[in-house]
């Protein structure tokens, strides 16, 4: 990896003259704090000499990296990868702990440990990676809700699916409801429908799957280029839809909508909205209607100086002015821009502007395949069953970090690696 352009090397010094060690902190375990760690590490080795090179520290309330995107698919509870084959690795520091304030005056962050016992994290860089949540809604009945947010909440609705067959078959016993017709709400409910109905043909009944959203269309932030597929797919597969639409209602068997037509279902999937983790509240500076923090193009905070933010915790622009999405696709390579940019920070290097790949949509339809699109204007490149298998590989390969091996990993860490559709 050729070095940065050099500015200034810092050597920082306590005052009895001794050298002191300066911390960058992560502050989240999902692909956008995994990768800085990683790629902070790599500047340091490379760079930083040797009694003055930073310690990289990641804190997370978990020991594993899940694999967020695959959580709609079957048997979630597998999807996640051990913290510690990624970080020990490469020598980064794991602290389980579950962060409760953020002073970045003192620079310093409160946590709270597995044992209880609460901690104080000092850093002289840090990196907001703590990504986002579901948007829990205010309605009736919303105890009788799933969701694939988290991995729990996904193996909840897994064991619920699986337990379905002992239920008392009953109208709705195999139907299910999925609100948001979003790019999540259409994977779950494509998954779903060939899930039902495995179980309801061994019961000799009929599954369903009705897709909910507010909005006049289909995936409407999907934009207008793959949704005559889309449609289409959603019509093969067999799913009813609902547009202009709202829940007011739901019970553990049935949901009623505004309009007032009442579904009976024992399942009802929860896909609407994300909201940037609530970490960033503690952090001074501007946000988005999702909650993340605007960032400059190097992803640093610009009213907090010290700060940089990363994944679907930052607002940072990409190609074209546009924002970047609350995905994977961009969580990864802002995670490593990031990462690069804080060491680089505290070692007196250029930074390096945030330009990740050229946005690109693979879908998944279930059994109808998946639609690939590429640019803003999504313009499909491929479906069925092409698309199908770039969207296997995708989510079995290349969301994976490598484990267990050091000259992998920092390599991968580089913000300039990339994978090939070919």
């Amino acid at each position: 990896m050729p070095a940065p352009n050099r500015r200034q090397t810092v050597a920082v010094r306590n005052n009895k003259g001794e050298k002191k060690t300066m911390n960058i902190l992560v502050i989240g375990g999902g692909f956008a704090g995994v990768w800085c760690a990683a790629a902070a590490t790599r500047v340091v080795r490379d760079n930083g000499a040797d009694g003055t090179r930073p310690q990289v520290t990641l804190v997370s309330d978990s020991d594993e990296l899940v694999i967020r995107p695959r959580l709609y698919e079957r048997d979630p509870g597998r999807m996640s990868v051990s913290l510690d084959r990624v970080l020990k690795p490469i020598g980064v520091e794991r602290i389980r702990a579950r962060v409760t304030g953020i002073d970045t005056d003192t620079r310093e962050v409160t946590a709270v440990g597995v044992d209880g016992e609460p901690r104080v994290l000092r850093y002289d860089r840090l990196v907001l990676a703590a990504g986002s949540q579901v948007l829990k809604p205010n309605l009736p009945g919303r105890e009788f809700l799933f969701n694939v947010d988290t991995i729990a909440a996904a193996d909840a609705l897994e064991q619920h699916v699986r337990a379905l067959p002992y239920q008392p078959t009953r109208e709705g016993t195999f139907s299910a409801v999925v609100i948001g017709a979003g790019f999540t709400g259409l994977e779950v409910a494509t998954e779903l429908m060939g899930r039902l109905r495995e179980l309801a043909d061994a019961k000799n009944t009929r599954a369903r799957v009705v897709l909910v959203d507010r909005a006049d269309e289909v995936g409407s932030q999907l934009g207008a280029g793959p949704r005559p597929y889309i449609t289409s797919a959603l019509e093969e597969v067999g799913i009813e839809v609902r547009l202009g639409a709202t829940v007011s209602d739901v019970t553990g068997a049935h949901v009623c909508l505004a309009d007032g037509e009442v579904i009976a279902a024992s399942t009802t999937v929860w896909t609407v909205g994300m909201l940037a983790s609530p970490l960033t509240q503690l952090i001074p500076g501007a946000r988005d209607a999702f909650g993340r923090l605007f960032v400059d193009e190097n992803l640093r905070v610009p009213t907090a100086p010290d700060v940089y933010a990363a994944g679907d915790t930052a607002a940072a622009l990409v190609e074209d002015g546009h924002f970047a999405m609350q995905s994977c696709q961009y969580a990864t390579p802002s995670g490593k821009f990031a990462g690069h940019n804080v060491a680089a920070d505290l070692l007196g290097l250029e930074p390096v502007a945030f330009a990740p790949n050229p946005y690109v949509t693979c879908l998944d339809l279930g059994p109808a395949g998946a639609v690939l699109t590429t640019g803003w204007d999504r313009e499909i490149q491929a479906t069925g069953s092409d698309a199908k298998a770039l969207k296997h590989r995708i989510n079995t390969e290349w969301i994976y970090p490598p484990v267990d091996d050091e000259e992998t990993i920092l390599e991968q860490a580089d913000y300039r690696f990339t994978w090939s559709m070919d």
